[in-house]
């Protein structure tokens, strides 16, 4: 007889088992741009190269990434969640000029520098824990840092919010800190 289990994870292990599964079902591509990402939507991909999904209009990621071997760029955007964008991305990520309120879903890792500015963020909840490079975080409407990654390579810039205090700050901060 075979019988339904019940298994706890935490979030994070979700998250791994979650991406395990995608990985074995990712088509491989060198590349995603404007023109031809439409025949990638509803599909599980990894990147190799760069992906390129800014100024499109787009209110969600239509596709499902796992990886990306250099920048993802889904700026300019009327998006509302991160949801489907990838878990690592080896260059630089750029959400920026979209309507976030939350950065769930936001990948684990960012290699290069991680750009959220200008949307409607009111925490920090969801970021990389850490990102190789710069961390821009200003002009949205947070309160507190907490939530913001461990380490940043470089500088944090989060002027321009409505911040009460700066705990939560990373840990490491490789650069300049503007608040």
């Amino acid at each position: 007889m075979n019988r339904k289990k019940r298994v706890l994870m935490t979030e994070r292990q979700y998250r791994d088992f979650k991406r395990f599964l995608q990985e074995k079902e990712a088509i491989v591509v060198d590349y995603i741009d404007q023109i031809n990402y439409k025949e990638y939507i509803g599909k599980t991909v990894k990147v190799t190269g760069n992906v390129r999904l800014s100024n499109l209009g787009l209110t969600k990621i239509p596709i499902n990434f796992t990886e990306v071997g250099g920048n993802f760029d889904c700026a300019y955007n009327e998006l509302t969640s991160l949801e489907g964008a990838p878990t690592k991305v080896g260059h630089s990520f750029y959400c920026y000029d979209n309507k976030l309120t939350s950065l769930k879903g936001a990948p684990e890792e960012v290699g290069g520098d991680f750009y959220c500015f200008m949307n409607e963020l009111t925490s920090l909840y969801g970021a990389p824990k850490e990102v190789g490079g710069c961390f821009w975080c200003y002009s949205n409407k947070l309160t507190s840092l907490e939530g913001s990654p461990e380490k940043v390579g470089g500088s944090f810039w989060c002027y321009n919010n409505k911040l009460k205090s700066t705990k939560g700050k990373p840990e490491f901060i490789g650069g300049e800190f503007a608040y």
